[in-house]
C-alpha cells in the first residue's frame, strides 16, 4: 500500500528528466523567469553561473597554491602533479604554436581552461539527485525555484560562452601577429588567391571557417556532458523504479552495475572532453599565428 501511495505521489520519468534538465533562470532583474525561445538574451542560468564560477575559482586558487608552495627540492606530491600538468601543457602549446612571448599567455591559459572545465565536467560525479533534492527545499525557502543543474558544461550557453572567448583571443593574435592591414588582407586573399573577383568568395569562406570552429568548438563539449548526465538519470530512474517495486530486483541490480560502469567510463569521457577542448584552444589561437 506504502509503495502503491508512493508511486501515485512520485513524478513520471518523463516529468523527472524535464525537472531535471531546467536551469534556474533569472532575468537581469533578478527576477524567475523561463526561457520560450531557442535563443534569449534577456535571461541568464543562474545555476550554470554560479558553478562555473565556484569552480573557476577553485581551479586558479589549486593551481596558485601549487605555484606558490614550489621548491627547487624534491617536489611533494601536490607539486608533482601541477608540474606534470603544467609541462603537458607546454609541450602541447610549443607542438603549435612556435612564438615563445605569446605561449608565455596562452600556456597558461591553456592550463587554466583544462582545469576549469574538468571541474566543470567531474560535476556529473556528484549524484544527479544530491544537489537538486537540497535545493527543492532550500531554494523556495530563499525565494527561488527549485530548480537547479550542477554541470555547466552541459548548458550550451557556457560552452558557446567559451568556445567565443578563445574566438575573441584568435582574432586578437590575428591583429597582432599580421596587424590590422595584413590580417584584412588575408581574410579576402585567401583561400583561393588574392584576385578582385575572389575577395567575395575568401571573405565568405573566412567566415564560415570562424563560425564553424567556434560552433563546433563549444557544441562538442556540450553534446558530450548532456549525453553523459541525461545517461546518469536514466541511471537513476532504474533505481527510483527498483524502490518503487516489490519485485525490482532486476532493475536494482541493473541500476548498481550500469552505475558503476558509466561511472568508471564518464570518468575517462570528462578528462577527455577537457584534454580536447585545450587542445583545439592552442590549436586555433596557433593558427591565428600563422600567414596563409
Amino acid at each position: 500500500m506504502a509503495a502503491e501511495n508512493a508511486g501515485a505521489n512520485a513524478p513520471t520519468a518523463g516529468e523527472y528528466i524535464q525537472h531535471h534538465l531546467q536551469h534556474l533562470q533569472m532575468n537581469f532583474s533578478f527576477e524567475s523567469v523561463k526561457q520560450t525561445s531557442i535563443v534569449d538574451f534577456s535571461l541568464f542560468n543562474l545555476d550554470s553561473v554560479f558553478y562555473s564560477i565556484v569552480l573557476g575559482v577553485i581551479g586558479c586558487f589549486v593551481l596558485w597554491s601549487g605555484a606558490r608552495k614550489a621548491t627547487s627540492g624534491v617536489p611533494g606530491r601536490f607539486q608533482a602533479a601541477v608540474e606534470i600538468l603544467s609541462e603537458m601543457v607546454e609541450n602541447q602549446a610549443k607542438g603549435v604554436i612556435h612564438n615563445a612571448k605569446s605561449r608565455k599567455l596562452i600556456s597558461p591559459l591553456a592550463l587554466t581552461v583544462f582545469v576549469w572545465i574538468f571541474l566543470m565536467n567531474f560535476m556529473d560525479m556528484i549524484p544527479v539527485d544530491l544537489i537538486p533534492q537540497i535545493w527543492h527545499t532550500a531554494g523556495p525557502e530563499l525565494g527561488f525555484k527549485d530548480y537547479m543543474r550542477v554541470v555547466a558544461t552541459a548548458d550550451l550557453s557556457t560552452t558557446l560562452g567559451l568556445s567565443c572567448s578563445v574566438l575573441v583571443i584568435c582574432l586578437y593574435y590575428n591583429i597582432k601577429i599580421k596587424g590590422l592591414g595584413g590580417w584584412a588582407h588575408e581574410l579576402i586573399a585567401a583561400p583561393f588567391g588574392n584576385h578582385w573577383a575572389l575577395w567575395p568568395v575568401n571573405f565568405l569562406m573566412q567566415m564560415i571557417e570562424y563560425l564553424a570552429k567556434t560552433v563546433s568548438h563549444g557544441m562538442r563539449l556540450f553534446g558530450n556532458m548532456f549525453a553523459g548526465e541525461l545517461v546518469f538519470m536514466l541511471i537513476a530512474l532504474m533505481g527510483g523504479g527498483w524502490a518503487l517495486s516489490a519485485t525490482g530486483v532486476g532493475l536494482a541490480i541493473g541500476h548498481v552495475i550500469a552505475g558503476t560502469v558509466w561511472t568508471l567510463f564518464h570518468i575517462m569521457v570528462i578528462t577527455l572532453q577537457a584534454f580536447i577542448f585545450m587542445m583545439l584552444t592552442l590549436i586555433y589561437t596557433g593558427q591565428a599565428h600563422d600567414a596563409h
